[in-house]
């Protein structure tokens, strides 16, 4: 077809039919490359969900195994935690064993200081205080080095108050005795205060901290 019958062709009522054959094809065109590019994407898109997926499934095979290698006997954290385990136990253990000591030296000394103030017959119980005293003493002795060294100070403490206002006390009931003593009635009650600041006031102190101080710990590291 030479440019004349080409220029008529277009010329023609063909123009119509033309392009709409061309609208046609450029909208095949078009649906064909969305087509190929939702292919592509889909593809892309399942690619990046199978990695993650496997990502996933190797995060989790190393978290297994963490938490495996962990409860191997051996392990640091086991071995860890085994230590901590015992050490908690024995510290219990000795603190069982010390606050029954201590209560008992608490309730004996009380006894024989109101005994003496009362002016009933006491020797028995300052035996029974003196007794539970050293018993107290010994014991910490032996078990100081699984205390803690709050628990150990408190305890400490409140055995050697109690030691003083035994011995105070004792003093207080040697003059009582003595009657050739010329000892003033105030000198009988400046021993007879002491005792009642050291039993009532600061042994009370440090029996309670003690209770608080061995419950925290109990609590806290069960």
């Amino acid at each position: 077809m030479d440019t004349g019958q080409l220029g008529t062709f277009l010329s023609s009522d063909h123009l119509p039919l033309l392009l709409s054959a061309a609208a046609i094809l450029l909208a095949l065109g078009t649906i064909l490359f969305t087509a190929s590019t939702r292919r592509r994407h889909r593809e892309q898109l399942t690619r990046l969900r199978e990695r993650a997926d496997t990502l996933w499934r190797e995060m989790d095979d190393i978290r297994v195994a963490q938490f495996n290698r962990a409860g191997e006997p051996g392990s640091p954290s086991q071995a860890s935690s085994s230590f901590d385990e015992a050490r908690y136990r024995t510290e219990k253990e000795a603190y069982d064993k010390l606050w029954p000591q201590v209560w008992h030296l608490y309730e004996r000394v009380g006894m024989f200081l109101r005994a003496v103030e009362a002016g009933e017959a006491s020797g028995e119980l300052r035996l029974e205080a003196r007794h539970a005293a050293l018993e107290a003493r010994n014991f910490l002795n032996r078990n100081r080095p699984f205390c803690s060294d709050v628990v150990d100070g408190l305890a400490t403490r409140l055995i050697d108050t109690e030691i003083k206002a035994h011995l105070a006390a004792c003093q207080h009931l040697d003059l009582l005795k003595d009657v050739s003593n010329t000892s003033s009635s105030h000198d009988r009650r400046v021993l007879q205060d002491k005792c009642h600041s050291l039993h009532e006031g600061d042994a009370r102190d440090l029996i309670n901290q003690l209770a608080s101080t061995i419950r925290e710990r109990s609590i806290r590291n069960s």
